[in-house]
């Protein structure tokens, strides 16, 4: 389904998401005139903006209401009628200074991912962890084990699964498309969350909190 056009309406901002009011053009495809108008316009919107990334708004995480539907006009060449709809959709979009909640996902060599549950693509360099650190391969893969925050001579504490992990966004961005990519560059991500200022675990909270940078990269694929 072709995309005729994309109006912003309203938006409101609430915590970690945005409630945005948008207007398009939508088809009525002739597979689903059997389902009542409105179910079949919320099931074109969601195939449309679910999961999806929407430069300088976020993303999609629900298509939440239908405000109108009118039109239903037929045009030349097209086999279906395009309505003008007004919706809602439901944005994830952190704010700069926002401090959001994660969990650890998995660890490597490389750093810690996070997942906030809906997306999994958090990524915490291993630079930017608390020092002084130190790694712990998996016999099996060295490339996989587990991140130490050495607190003091006698006492480490491990970065696990059970850990709440805290951190402050600085800014969000929205790289264009590239026309191409080696085969040795990090997959595209449409939406970029950057130098985080702060990061806080259950496992470190205790002691101190830990103010090195921190860098998010790859957070959603489209």
């Amino acid at each position: 389904m072709k995309l005729k056009t994309l109006t912003l309406v309203n938006l409101v901002q609430a915590q970690c998401s945005i409630s945005v009011e948008l207007s398009t053009n939508c088809p009525y495809p002739p597979s689903l005139l059997a389902l009542p108008l409105r179910e079949a316009i919320h099931m074109e919107l969601e195939k449309l903006f679910l999961d999806k990334v929407i430069a300088n708004l976020g993303l999609c995480v629900s298509v939440y209401d239908i405000r109108s539907i009118d039109g239903g006009f037929v045009f030349p060449g097209d086999g279906a009628p395009t309505y003008t709809v007004v919706f809602n959709l439901i944005m994830f979009r952190p704010f700069e200074g926002e401090i959001i909640t994660a969990k650890l996902l998995s660890s490597d060599a490389d750093g810690l991912r996070l997942s906030l549950g809906f997306f999994e693509d958090i990524y915490v360099p291993a630079h930017h962890l608390p020092n002084p650190n130190h790694f712990v391969a998996e016999p099996k893969n060295s490339k996989k084990g587990i991140w130490y925050w050495d607190f003091d001579e006698q006492s480490s504490y491990p970065i696990d699964d059970t850990d709440v992990i805290k951190f402050r966004v600085q800014s969000v961005s929205y790289p264009p498309i590239p026309v191409e990519q080696s085969k040795e560059s990090k997959p595209f991500a449409p939406m970029l969350v950057t130098r985080a200022e702060h990061l806080e675990c259950d496992a470190l909270r205790a002691h101190r909190p830990c103010s090195e940078g921190l860098e998010l990269e790859g957070l959603c694929a489209i």
